[in-house]
C-alpha cells in the first residue's frame, strides 16, 4: 500500500496552509523562500488539488476516482467532490474527536476498532451515509489511548452534521454535510478546472 511519508510541517509550508486543518497544533517558524515569481494558472490549480489530497490523505488514483464519481452525481462537481471526501470514514472519526489527526483516524479504522451500524469496518475510504451510527468497539472503549485522545480533542468543535456522544465513543451522521459546513481551505473550482482540461 502506498503511503505518503512527506514531513507534515514542510508540506504545509510549501502549500501555504495552516497545520491546524490537519489537527496539528505546531507551527513552523521557517519562512518559505521563493523568489517573487508569479504562479501560473496551472500552478494554482495544481496546488489546490495537492492541498485537498494532502488534507484528506488521499493519493492520486483514488482522488481521481472521487472526482469522476462527483461528476456523475447531480449538482456541481466541486462541492460534490468535497462532500465525498468529507464523508470518508477516517475523516468522520477525526471529526467526531476520536483522533487527533486524520492519519491517526485512518490507523484506528485500519486496526479494526470501528463499527458502522454494528458491523466492523476497517476500510478508511468507506463512505458513510446519513443515519449511519459510528462507534468504537466495546473491547477497545476502555483503552487508555481513547482517554488521552479525548483529553486532547475536548475543545474541538464537532460539525453540525454529526451528533457525537463522546462519553460512549459513538456518533450518528444526521445528514451529509453541505459545502458551507466543510471548513477546509480548498478552492474546489480550481480542481474541477484542472481535471476538465
Amino acid at each position: 500500500m502506498a503511503v505518503n511519508r512527506v514531513p507534515v510541517l514542510k508540506r504545509c509550508r510549501s502549500l501555504g496552509m495552516d497545520p491546524v486543518y490537519l489537527g496539528i497544533d505546531k507551527k513552523s517558524n521557517r519562512q518559505l523562500k521563493r523568489s517573487n515569481r508569479k504562479m501560473s494558472e496551472y500552478g494554482l490549480q495544481l496546488r489546490e488539488k495537492q492541498k485537498a489530497k494532502f488534507i484528506y490523505g488521499v493519493l492520486e488514483k483514488p482522488f481521481r476516482n472521487y472526482f469522476e464519481k462527483a461528476q456523475r452525481q447531480p449538482g456541481m462537481t466541486g462541492p460534490n467532490l468535497m462532500i465525498l471526501l468529507e464523508s470518508r470514514l477516517d475523516n468522520v472519526v477525526f471529526r467526531m474527536g476520536l483522533a487527533r489527526t486524520r492519519r491517526e483516524a485512518r490507523q484506528i479504522v485500519d486496526h479494526k476498532h470501528v463499527t458502522v451500524n454494528g458491523k466492523q469496518v476497517n476500510i478508511p475510504s468507506y463512505l458513510v451515509k446519513a443515519g449511519d451510527v459510528i462507534e468504537i468497539k466495546e473491547k477497545c472503549k476502555g483503552s487508555q489511548r481513547y482517554k488521552d485522545i479525548l483529553e486532547v480533542t475536548a475543545g474541538r468543535l464537532v460539525p453540525g452534521w454529526i451528533e457525537a456522544d463522546q462519553e460512549n465513543l459513538k456518533a450518528t451522521v444526521k445528514e451529509l454535510p453541505t459545502r458551507d459546513e466543510i471548513d477546509v481551505p480548498v478552492d474546489e473550482m480550481l480542481i474541477v478546472e484542472l481535471y476538465s482540461k
